[in-house]
């Protein structure tokens, strides 16, 4: 069996970034950046189907700078067997469409019984490159994976997380698509002797012009950071002072 799973750099959470008005996305330090950990996930899951089935294959590709080879070094050092890295240098950001064309190409000739991602990136949580990835391979899929089992050489049976704590339940055919839920397991910590290994062992890179880039299907007109809301007043004094205050205050604003 070979998977392969898609693994993204995302800046960590509450780093401070700043707008970049030419490129329409954000600037971030580069000592800022981690392994979105959607992705972990779904790593996790492609390592405890290695458990089971000792001839797996598990590959780890990402797409972007120089600077993503670190997110999949992490996944080699977490169990990924190979490190693929899709490299695009270029300012202008790449939309949901065009990274999941980028890995369809480098995917669509290499066998791969199972493609994996997490449910969505922690940065612009948009939870589309998965499904897209799908319908340019035109390879069943389904999202939000909670539970996941297989059924002999060619079936998988998953559980989707679906509104209102209900599930659905499928049997799918491989090759397909399945975007991993947070809470399916509980990813490892590398191990010492993938730590080594992954040192040792070369990332194949790709230039993404080799691969075609299609053209944006969309287009970041304007991005800003959220307006300051004004601040929230407190009411001192007793229970009736703040009541009598209240009454006021909802008079003026018309409320009342």
């Amino acid at each position: 069996m070979k998977i392969l799973v898609c693994v993204k750099q995302v800046y960590m959470p509450g780093t401070d970034g700043t707008v970049d008005p030419a490129a329409a996305g954000m600037k971030y330090n580069p000592a800022n950046f981690r392994l979105n950990s959607y992705d972990e996930y779904a790593l996790e899951e492609a390592l405890l189907i290695k458990e089971r089935i000792h001839t797996t294959e598990i590959h780890a590709v990402s797409v972007g700078p120089e600077r993503v080879e670190a997110v999949i070094k992490r996944a080699m050092e977490m169990g990924a067997g190979e490190g693929i890295h899709i490299r695009y240098d270029k300012e202008e950001q790449l939309t949901p469409y065009q990274i999941a064309s980028l890995i369809a190409s480098y995917a669509r000739d290499k066998q791969y019984d199972m493609i994996m991602t997490g449910v969505m990136a922690e940065d612009d949580m948009q939870m589309q490159t998965g499904q897209m990835i799908a319908g340019i391979l035109d390879y069943p899929y389904a999202s939000s994976v909670i539970l996941q089992e297989m059924r002999g050489d060619a079936t998988v049976y998953v559980e989707r997380e679906c509104d209102a704590r209900q599930r659905q339940c499928l049997e799918m055919e491989m090759p397909c698509i399945l975007t991993i839920q947070s809470g399916i397991n509980r990813p490892r910590y590398p191990s010492l002797s993938n730590i080594l290994r992954a040192k040792q062992q070369k990332i194949a890179t790709l230039d993404a012009s080799d691969l075609r880039i299609p053209e944006s299907r969309e287009e970041i007109i304007r991005l800003f950071p959220p307006e300051n809301k004004p601040k929230g007043v407190f009411l001192n004094g007793t229970q009736r002072e703040k009541a009598s205050q209240l009454l006021k205050i909802l008079h003026e604003k018309s409320f009342l």
